[in-house]
């Protein structure tokens, strides 16, 4: 039985070398979903918060993923499922209008979270890997439970909308977001979490895949390792022969194999369509 090996090159799986045993991750579960986050608060730095409270108006120009953060937990009640947690912390820039100036640009970071249940399967397997340290200075310990792993790949938000209010005109919040310092760190200024005069929400859609990854050991037919063909240039223009490079442009057979009258023919070199 012949099939299409990678590179679409025809090959025999009979004359196989071997059989090739490899570690991999196997994906167990995996959701897609598209959010509209409506009327998201946007943390200001302390400047711009400034210049938000005075100001006859803003508009949120873009958004930008920093960061996201991700934690799983094991379902009480079915212990083949997980709950998979993302946070995402958003740069977010807007544009104030003050007076008749040109508009003044605001820096600020916005925080959405959101959860998936998703099948992890079930292993009782711990693991055990020689590349941290027990006690080490990441605090990352030798030993790993056996929950599987967590992926989320996300795109940059898009903005739909974005509108100023008044503190006293928002909905009670129940507690204040706890920014990490990596992402304080992104800023110049401190963020100003409570105490302002005037917030900005914006409304954001997103586009998010989450799957649930476990380590696995497979088998897989064995052909050869791969070696690169391309040859290392030193610049992106390498200066070539014409000749040289005319040689390895392929013959266009196609080119003079005689066509239906019924069928339109493009000349290439003039762009011309004749029938």
């Amino acid at each position: 039985m012949r099939e299409n090996c990678p590179g679409s090159v025809p090959c025999d799986l009979n004359d196989l070398q071997q059989a090739l045993s490899i570690h991999t991750r196997k994906i167990t579960d995996s959701c897609r979903d598209k959010d509209c986050i409506e009327d998201l608060r946007v943390y200001l730095t302390r400047g711009s918060q400034n210049i938000l409270d005075g100001c006859a108006g803003a508009k949120v120009r873009c958004t930008e993923l920093l960061y996201t953060y991700i934690d799983v937990e094991p379902v009480a009640f079915d212990r083949n499922h997980y709950c998979v947690e993302a946070t995402f912390y958003y740069r977010v820039l807007a544009d104030a209008v003050v007076g008749a100036c040109r508009p003044v640009t605001l820096h600020g970071v916005a925080v959405f979270s959101k959860r998936a249940v998703l099948c992890g399967e079930d292993s009782r397997a711990h693991i055990f890997t020689s590349d941290t340290r027990l006690g080490g200075p990441d605090g990352v310990t030798v030993a790993s439970v056996n929950r599987p792993t967590a992926v989320v790949e996300v795109l940059d938000p898009m903005v739909l909308s974005s509108k100023v209010v008044d503190v006293c005109h928002c909905p009670r919040e129940t507690a204040v977001q706890q920014i990490p310092e990596g992402i304080c760190g992104c800023f110049d200024e401190e963020l100003v979490l409570c105490g302002e005069q005037r917030r900005l929400l914006v409304t954001l859609g997103q586009f998010s895949i989450i799957r649930l990854e476990r380590d696995a050991q497979l088998v897989v037919p064995f052909l050869d390792y791969s070696i690169p063909t391309k040859e290392c240039c030193d610049s992106p223009g390498c200066a070539e022969d014409p000749c040289e490079l005319f040689s390895k442009i392929p013959f266009p057979e196609q080119a003079f194999a005689p066509s239906g009258c019924d069928k339109e023919c493009e000349c290439d070199t003039c762009g011309y369509t004749t029938t």
